[in-house]
């Protein structure tokens, strides 16, 4: 009698100890359809902006800008949200905008990825990473403005 009392107790204990890890792994949504549409707004920001400027102040702000777009694209690949797409994985652009409509093409990316990770799907744990891209994206934001009005003056 005391043995089934003991194994009925331990099983509860069991059971209690597994089903908070259950319920938490359950809070967690399985897709995240607006970090994975960021990505894929960062992702063509970059390529509308990589375009090798040859003029030393834009290039240099170019270059600035796909920095904290890659560092963005980095901290949503910490909170584990990856599409499996590469940086440099060929992307389809408009090559007939002109290098000053692929700066406002590139902000239009920008603000969509902001604007994604702003209204995300709330996941506690990822909190931090998507606050610390959102700062990218938005110093990126400011970095492309700052090139079209240099690029304006070549």
């Amino acid at each position: 009698m005391v043995s089934k009392v003991r194994l009925m107790v331990l099983t509860a204990g069991m059971i209690a100890a597994v089903t908070p890890m259950t319920m938490q792994a359950q809070e967690v949504p399985g897709p995240h359809p607006a970090y994975l549409h960021a990505l894929s707004d960062l992702r063509a920001a970059r390529h509308y902006l990589n375009d090798g400027w040859a003029w030393g102040p834009v290039k240099h702000d170019d270059n600035e800008a796909i920095k904290h777009i890659d560092a963005a694209i980095n901290e949503i690949k910490h909170a584990s949200i990856d599409d499996g797409k590469g940086l440099n994985d060929p992307f389809h652009i408009d090559t007939g905008l002109s290098p000053h409509d692929r700066f406002r093409k590139a902000n239009e990316l920008l603000y969509a990825a902001h604007r994604d990770l702003e209204h995300a799907e709330d996941v506690p744990q990822a909190h931090g990473l998507r606050d610390r891209a959102i700062e990218h994206i938005d110093y990126a934001h400011t970095i492309v403005d700052n090139a079209e009005r240099t690029a304006r003056w070549e």
